[in-house]
């Protein structure tokens, strides 16, 4: 079992940043591939970065050279940096936690955050 818990959401101009975190709990999370998925109202949730338990990361084009995921094991977090927004970067974003292997399809995660809304403003 993992928990999961954002936080670091909020309204930001266009070109500004923002920083979420996520919160991790249980015994064996270190192992799992972890990721960030947003939606949009009216839209699917698409995947937005993954990472497994060695550190290797996985961006959607639509973020690659702005957004950074990173996970520290030792302060049991995971974090999205996210530079340079845009419009259409926002939604709600979750965190998600599967076992193991990293895939892009959300219906892969087994475990969910409850999600941090991002606005983005011009």
């Amino acid at each position: 079992q993992v928990t999961l818990v954002e936080s670091g959401g909020g309204s930001v101009q266009t070109g500004g940043s923002l920083r979420l975190s996520c919160g991790v709990a249980g015994s064996t999370w270190s192992t799992y591939c972890l990721g960030w998925f947003r939606q949009a109202p009216g839209k699917e949730r698409e995947g937005v970065a993954t990472i497994d338990r060695r550190g290797s990361t996985t961006y959607a084009d639509s973020v690659k050279g702005r957004f950074t995921i990173s996970r520290d094991n030792g302060k049991n977090a995971l974090v999205l940096q996210m530079n340079s927004l845009k419009l259409e970067d926002t939604a709600m974003y979750y965190c998600a936690a599967r076992p193991l292997y990293c895939s892009s399809d959300s219906s892969a995660f087994s475990y969910w955050g409850q999600g941090t809304q991002v606005t983005v403003s011009s």
